[in-house]
């Protein structure tokens, strides 16, 4: 352990300084360095070596789970108190912000539509359920919006939009892109919160001439909408509330590449039996 830990600072301090401070030979440690590797040290270093691969590759917002279930993946053989002990030994660590919570003073109305989704987060196939929610993003040049929809199956997020003001065109224009790129089948539930937006002539009439049954959360139940909340927060704990953005269009660009680069294409989820939503949606097809 000693020889290793000389090793591992010779860049720093003298080797033969640290010899002579820990009491070792400088000749035992140079010996000590033709040793072979024992079988058990590879295996550690490689195994190390793939963790912080996949640790650096999800931009470092993967902890030892989503790290268990990567190698789990590539066929390694490893226990998840195995990661947790070499990503502890290597200082690697999932660095995400935790998500500041805003107070809700103004009332809601009563819900135009009903709750048909009630919580039923779980299907069985692509187009059942969709579910959209807006959020906001601080820029230097103000805020920015985000309007996004998902596919509960597959956890996708298939349609999105951003923008300065938080319009009826913001959800509207996540809702068409969503719509080109999974068409309506026939049954399809799309559920929101009770927001103007969503309640506005123009969305309504959107979804009533695609045949798509409307569904809106009960008033003040944060749970009834909870998995477009959840990305939502996902998004800004590993991406938005570590960067500060000078322009709309500079975080513009940043939320395209982790929704459509990382999210739907790297990101798995614990929800889908850790696989990412387009593998999801693969599966179905």
């Amino acid at each position: 352990m000693i020889f290793r830990f000389i090793h591992q600072h010779r860049h720093e301090f003298s080797v033969s300084k640290m010899c002579k401070v820990l009491g070792v030979s400088r000749s035992g440690y140079y010996d000590w360095l033709k040793r072979p590797q024992s079988k058990r040290t590879l295996i550690k270093e490689m195994l190390s070596k793939q963790i912080k691969e996949i640790y650096l590759e999800s931009n470092k917002r993967y902890g030892a789970i989503k790290i268990f279930q990567a190698l789990q993946k590539q066929g390694s053989i490893i226990s998840l108190k195995t990661v947790q002990r070499l990503m502890k030994a290597n200082s690697l660590r999932s660095i995400t912000v935790k998500k500041y919570k805003a107070k809700q003073t103004k009332k809601q109305p009563e819900a135009k539509y009903p709750n048909i989704l009630n919580q039923n987060f779980k299907t069985s196939a692509p187009g059942r359920a969709w579910v959209s929610d807006i959020t906001y993003i601080w820029t230097q040049e103000g805020w920015l919006y985000l309007a996004s929809v998902m596919d509960l199956y597959s956890r996708k997020i298939i349609g999105f939009s951003t923008g300065a003001r938080m319009t009826t065109d913001l959800p509207l224009m996540a809702l068409k892109r969503a719509m080109k790129s999974q068409p309506p089948k026939k049954g399809l539930i799309h559920h929101s919160d009770q927001g103007s937006q969503y309640r506005s002539e123009e969305y309504i009439q959107c979804l009533e001439e695609a045949k798509i049954k409307i569904s809106m959360s009960r008033k003040g139940n944060c749970y009834d909408n909870a998995c477009i909340e959840a990305f939502h927060s996902i998004l800004k704990k590993e991406l938005i509330y570590r960067e500060t953005y000078k322009t709309r269009e500079i975080a513009e660009a940043r939320i395209f590449e982790y929704i459509v680069c990382f999210y739907n294409a790297k990101r798995i989820h614990s929800a889908i039996g850790f696989l990412t939503p387009n593998e999801m949606d693969r599966k179905a097809s």
